[in-house]
């Protein structure tokens, strides 16, 4: 006799193929503004990092290792599940970049590994029968399906997309047999849980199965109700105030998650793109400004023990468990989603910010490791270890935001190309005409802020060339075959419409003179800050103590004078020679000091002994000013 399990079991594969083979995907109503570069070729002193991130933290992951969780469903709490979809996803953007034999066969190891745990109904993951919706079981879902959907857009391998169908059902399924809301599992009000959002809206794109739409928009609907996180009502109230501070800070009753808040709108926004809906693009557009707002700070992240707290007020008190390594690039991924949505320049600005700040500053010099706090004063301390897995949260996210960056530096639209980074390399896009464009850019920014861009073309065609003028940049030159471009505006794209040819140029030339930035929640600390880099005391600069309390001389219109000057101190990329003042105990001023300074990413940042640096620098209270 067949049991009901059994007739179960056969419909849920019957329909699992039917999903995977019988259904066209989805057709989106939203379509994107702009769409990555066919090929990137990075070199300078980002590629050397996109290479060494490549080569000692992609390629040198035990595969082994990620997988073995899977084969033993013991876990009741633990999170060992989401670092194969975290490396798998960031190895795919790195394969996607630079298409290395060597790292496709690990990345067809690692699928076939993953798969071959999947369970007869479905289910990948590692909890027991018992805990299972419970935790983090719920999220380590859901980085299994976007590693299974990445590996399908870069194979399109059914077996893929018919496992990540299988995880999805199975979930539904679960959800419904056990009568359970998803926002009531896992943690943090069931953001962490409900981020599952994203993968079931692409399932849907690429199955066009009307039950993951349903499941997409189940999770809406529970999110808005009262005991929700409620990310579409509350939009319009700052993340940190959301709700109570609540009395377990890691519980479900905390909604101040910075890092699970923005996976869900990174969902929110790909279910808007199936949908049109606008209160969903509108929130998410909503939050991202309230967090730049409120929350990032002057190297681009934020976050104190993983939570949002109105930070950008606080960043230069001393703050525990500051700007996470996860929220960092999440942020940048978060804003690289609305930048291709919108072609807006501020979503770039913040990216870059992020990129040259936060996240290579998280990053050890060889890319080995990733930091997974990053304080603005002190040194550069290793995070621990999580869920024996020999690595924690945040160095299998690093590499996630990196690699963002290479195909999305170029970009195409209907209109023409976006030139959104300022990199040295060469990039491949296709013209509105349908040609393969080659775009070199030539500059050693933000060393300098000189950038030429070439363009190698078949034939003659007249388009757009789109190249992003940085909002901090307040005075640019822009030429095209040497002629000067007229009304070139901060914060927006530079439009060139013309003719190309074959060999045609535009040169930009940016401000990178040194600005001064005042803390406002704690008055009396100032910040330096060039181009798009924040410059930092460091110990191994020598001079003045860190500590010492000095103040910058600058020009009538506040800008600081920096002079570029070789160290051959190990791991420093950047450094400049100031004027400051310093306290005098005299009747008259001190004469004026030369003092160091180095990007932030550098500073403190070894392979073996940290050292001590700091961002903001405090200045005497003058009770006569």
């Amino acid at each position: 006799m067949i049991n009901k399990y059994c007739v179960s079991l056969v419909l849920l594969q019957i329909s699992l193929l039917t999903f995977a083979y019988g259904q066209a995907p989805a057709k989106a109503t939203i379509h994107d503004m702009l769409h990555a570069a066919q090929t990137a070729g990075i070199n300078g002193f980002v590629g050397e990092k996109l290479n060494a991130a490549y080569n000692n933290r992609i390629l040198a992951q035990d595969v082994d290792k990620l997988v073995e969780p899977f084969k033993n469903r013991t876990e009741t709490r633990c999170w060992q599940t989401e670092f194969w979809g975290k490396w798998f996803t960031s190895a795919v953007l790195a394969y996607r970049y630079r298409p290395d034999p060597k790292l496709k066969n690990i990345l067809d190891k690692a699928v076939a590994g993953l798969i071959s745990t999947q369970t007869r109904d479905g289910y990948i993951g590692n909890y027991t029968d018992a805990a299972q919706l419970e935790q983090w079981d719920i999220w380590g879902r859901k980085y299994c399906m976007l590693g299974l959907l990445a590996y399908y857009d870069l194979t399109h391998e059914s077996k893929a997309l018919q496992a990540a169908s299988g995880i999805a059902n199975h979930l539904i399924k679960e959800l419904a047999d056990k009568k359970v809301l998803i926002v009531k599992k896992g943690n943090h009000r069931g953001m962490a849980a409900s981020s599952v959002l994203e993968p079931i809206c692409l399932l849907y794109a690429r199955t066009g199965n009307k039950r993951f739409l349903d499941f997409a928009m189940e999770i809406i609907r529970e999110w808005e109700a009262p005991d929700g996180p409620q990310l579409i009502n509350k939009s319009g109230i700052n993340v940190s105030q959301r709700f109570p501070k609540p009395k377990s800070w890691f519980g479900w009753e905390q909604g101040q998650k910075a890092y699970e808040m923005m996976s869900c709108y990174e969902g929110l926004l790909e279910l808007y793109r199936l949908t049109g809906q606008q209160e969903y693009r509108a929130a998410v557009e909503k939050t991202w400004e309230n967090i730049h707002n409120t929350e990032i700070n002057i190297t681009g992240s934020g976050s104190s023990v993983e939570c949002w707290f109105g930070g950008k007020a606080l960043q230069a008190f001393p703050i525990a468990h500051y700007q996470e390594t996860c929220v960092t690039a999440t942020w940048i991924k978060l804003s690289q989603q609305l930048l291709r949505l919108t072609g807006e320049v501020k979503y770039a600005d913040a990216v870059e910010q992020s990129f040259y700040n936060a996240l290579l500053g998280a990053m050890k010099p060889d890319g080995s490791d990733w930091a997974k706090y990053s304080p603005l004063a002190g040194e550069r301390l290793q995070g621990s270890e999580q869920c024996g897995m020999g690595l924690n949260c945040c160095v299998a996210s690093g590499p996630r935001a990196l690699f963002t960056l290479p195909l999305t530096a170029v970009m195409s639209d209907k209109e023409g190309i976006r030139i959104n980074y300022f990199v040295d390399g060469s990039w491949h896009v296709q013209t509105p005409g349908g040609q393969l464009l080659e775009v070199i850019q030539q500059t050693d920014y933000p060393v300098s802020g000189n950038i030429h861009v070439k363009l190698v073309i078949p034939k003659a065609e007249d388009f757009t060339v789109y190249i992003r003028v940085p909002g901090w940049s307040s005075r640019s030159e822009l030429s095209v075959n040497g002629t000067a471009v007229n009304k070139i505006i901060a914060g927006q794209y530079a439009a060139i419409r013309r003719k190309w040819n074959a060999g045609d140029t535009a040169s930009i030339v940016l401000d990178m003179r040194g600005r001064i930035l005042y803390s406002d929640g704690q008055p009396g600390n100032i910040a330096i800050v060039r181009g798009p880099v924040v410059l930092s005391r460091d110990a191994r600069l020598g001079g003045l103590n860190v500590d010492a309390i000095i103040t910058p001389l600058s020009d009538k219109d506040g800008f600081i004078q920096l002079e570029p000057v070789f160290t051959n101190r190990r791991g420093i990329w950047m450094a400049f020679k100031a004027s400051f003042k310093i306290e005098s105990h005299k009747e008259g001023a001190n004469e004026p000091v030369p003092v160091l300074l180095c990007d932030y990413a550098s500073a403190g940042n070894t392979n073996d002994q940290n050292s001590w640096f700091r961002v903001w620098l405090p200045q005497p209270l003058d009770p006569a000013k």
